[in-house]
């Protein structure tokens, strides 16, 4: 199983302005833009960190899935939440060519955990061996930043400001999440019971 993010977070969508308010970055010098690649970077860095903690997408992007098998031939359950839209279903043989689904075969079942893809009918459609399916479709809370739930956008403000702080630490930190984000981003975290299945 492979997920790929085919579009990125514009830079629009990074609260650039409200990182540097966070961090108590003085204003109204000439040279206030000087640091914002460098936040964008930590932003960057910090989203991506509570996503991969939670499973949970923060700001709307397109992604592509692509598995070998179903897990249960009426429904599957997808990688990330929450998703918004299944653009589109495709089935490729042991060739590699790839045959569009029509969007009558199946549905999604939204979820604030484990969104699905159901077949509408007996079952969705079959992987030949050697084959895989591709499920492209729209995951995040929105497309800004406003649109995150409050907890989860102060986590990525904390953590951005935890990256920045120790930045010129070279001994890191070995991947724990501070204390305070981990209580913030908890409740979000996806129980699994079965790997990549559908608990």
């Amino acid at each position: 199983m492979m997920l790929v993010e085919e579009t990125t977070v514009p830079q629009a969508a990074l609260p650039v302005a409200v990182f540097k308010e966070h961090l108590h970055l003085g204003s109204g010098f000439a040279d206030d833009g000087l640091q914002d690649a460098v936040l964008e970077t930590y932003l960057r860095a910090a989203l991506a960190a509570v996503e991969a903690r939670t499973g949970k997408i923060l700001i709307e992007r397109d992604f592509s899935w692509t598995l070998s098998a179903w897990r249960d031939h009426a429904e599957q359950a997808l990688q990330v939440a929450p998703v918004s839209a299944i653009a589109d279903l495709r089935i490729a043989g042991r060739d590699g060519i790839e045959t569009s689904v029509s969007v009558q075969a199946y549905q999604l079942i939204p979820d604030s955990q484990r969104p699905r893809l159901a077949a509408t009918g007996g079952a969705l459609p079959t992987i030949p061996p050697g084959g895989s399916a591709r499920v492209v479709f729209m995951a995040g809370y929105g497309p800004d930043w406003a649109d995150l739930p409050a907890d989860l956008a102060q986590a990525v403000l904390m953590l951005a400001a935890h990256y920045y702080e120790f930045r010129h630490d070279m001994r890191g930190t070995g991947g724990a999440m501070p204390q305070g984000v981990a209580a913030l981003i908890d409740r979000y975290r996806t129980v699994r019971l079965f790997a990549g299945g559908r608990g």
